[in-house]
């Protein structure tokens, strides 16, 4: 588990244009949302360790990136369907669509 814990009080919005190549960054799928947990909800919940942060932008589901040992973050999409997530690591406001496996934003 890391120390530096998320902001959960503020919208995270997804700042950047989407690129060609994402159906998905839609009002449908991408909100301001206000991350739901100060961490992975999961590795939270069973004191495992992450690496970084994504947000999901359709719920705010917070998971752990494909780095950590447990790919939180992916395993939401796989069971959500929400395919659209954004970085939570400080100064990084890019995004990443699961669906179309394509960046969004730097």
């Amino acid at each position: 588990m890391r120390a530096d814990w998320i902001d959960t009080t503020h919208p995270v919005h997804l700042h950047e244009q989407p690129i060609r190549g994402c159906t998905h960054a839609t009002a449908a799928h991408v909100h301001d949302v206000r991350p739901g947990t100060q961490g992975c909800a999961e590795c939270l919940a069973t004191g495992s360790w992450w690496v970084h942060l994504r947000v999901c932008m359709e719920c705010g589901h917070v998971g752990c990136c494909d780095s950590s040992p447990n790919q939180h973050a992916t395993k939401h999409f796989h069971a959500t369907q929400h395919p659209i997530v954004r970085s939570l690591e400080p100064g990084e406001t890019w995004g990443w669509c699961y669906a179309d496996e394509v960046q969004l934003g730097n």
